[in-house]
C-alpha cells in the first residue's frame, strides 16, 4: 500500500508538471507578450524620468532663478511677466515647464506676485492653482489669499481663511500673523468675541512669537469695544 501511494503521488506530481508545461505551451505567446509588455513599461517609466523628467525639472529649475532675485529685490513686475532679456517670468515657468515642481512653485511666486500689484482676483486664481502640503509654503499661500479677500472687502472670508492658514501653519512664525490678522478683520466687523478668542490663542499657545509681546493691547481693545 505504502509503494502504490507513493507511486500515484509521482504521477500525480509528473501528472500536474505535465499539465503545467501544457498550459505554458498553449499559452506561450500571450505570457511572452505580458511579460515584454511588463519590460517595456518598466523601461519607459525609467527612460521618461532619466531623459525627460529629470532634466525638464533641471531646466525649470534653472528657469525660476532669475525670477527668484526680481522677486527678492521687490520688483514683482518683473518676477511675474519677465524682463524682455534672459527671463521670461513666473507666467511663463507655470505654463512652459507644467507638470514639474519648479512650475508649482511659479504659481506660488506668480500669486505672491499679483497680490504685490494689487491684483487680487489674479492672485487667488493663481494660488488657488498651486499643489502643496508643506507646513510654511501651503499656509502662506492660504494667509495671502485670505488678504487678497480682505482688500477686496469680502471679509467673512477672509477672516475665515485666515484662520485656517493659522491653524494649518501651527508655529510661532506664521500662525500669530494670521490670528492677528483675522482678529483686527473680527473687529472691524463688530465680532469682538470672536476677535478676542484668536488674540487669545496668540497669548496661550504661540506666545514666543513677535506677536505677543503686544497682544495684550489688541485683547483690551476688543474687550473695551464689546462692552
Amino acid at each position: 500500500m505504502a509503494e502504490q501511494k507513493k507511486t500515484n503521488e509521482a504521477l500525480n506530481v509528473e501528472d500536474a508538471l505535465t499539465q503545467s508545461e501544457a498550459f505554458l505551451i498553449k499559452n506561450k505567446k500571450s505570457i511572452i507578450g505580458t511579460v515584454l509588455g511588463l519590460i517595456l513599461i518598466v523601461a519607459g517609466v525609467v527612460m521618461y524620468k532619466n531623459l525627460y523628467a529629470e532634466p525638464r525639472e533641471e531646466k525649470a529649475q534653472a528657469a525660476l532663478f532669475k525670477g527668484q532675485q526680481y522677486f527678492e529685490a521687490n520688483n514683482f513686475e518683473y518676477a511675474l511677466n519677465g524682463d524682455s532679456l534672459n527671463f521670461a517670468g513666473f507666467l511663463k515657468v507655470a505654463e512652459e515647464f507644467s507638470g514639474t515642481d519648479a512650475a508649482n512653485l511659479a504659481k506660488a511666486y506668480a500669486g505672491v506676485c499679483y497680490a504685490q500689484l494689487g491684483k487680487n482676483e489674479e492672485a487667488i486664481k493663481m494660488l488657488d492653482s498651486f499643489s502643496g502640503d508643506d507646513q510654511m509654503v501651503a499656509p502662506a499661500m492660504k494667509g495671502t489669499i485670505g488678504n487678497c479677500y480682505a482688500r477686496m472687502g469680502q471679509l467673512d472670508k477672509a477672516a475665515s481663511i485666515l484662520l485656517k492658514a493659522a491653524q494649518e501653519a501651527d508655529n510661532n512664525t506664521l500662525s500669530p500673523i494670521y490670528l492677528q490678522q483675522a482678529g483686527e478683520i473680527l473687529v472691524k466687523q463688530g465680532k469682538y468675541g470672536e476677535a478676542i478668542k484668536a488674540y487669545t490663542q496668540i497669548k496661550e499657545k504661540y506666545f514666543r512669537s513677535y506677536q505677543s509681546m503686544s497682544i495684550d493691547k489688541y485683547i483690551e481693545q476688543a474687550e473695551l469695544l464689546k462692552k
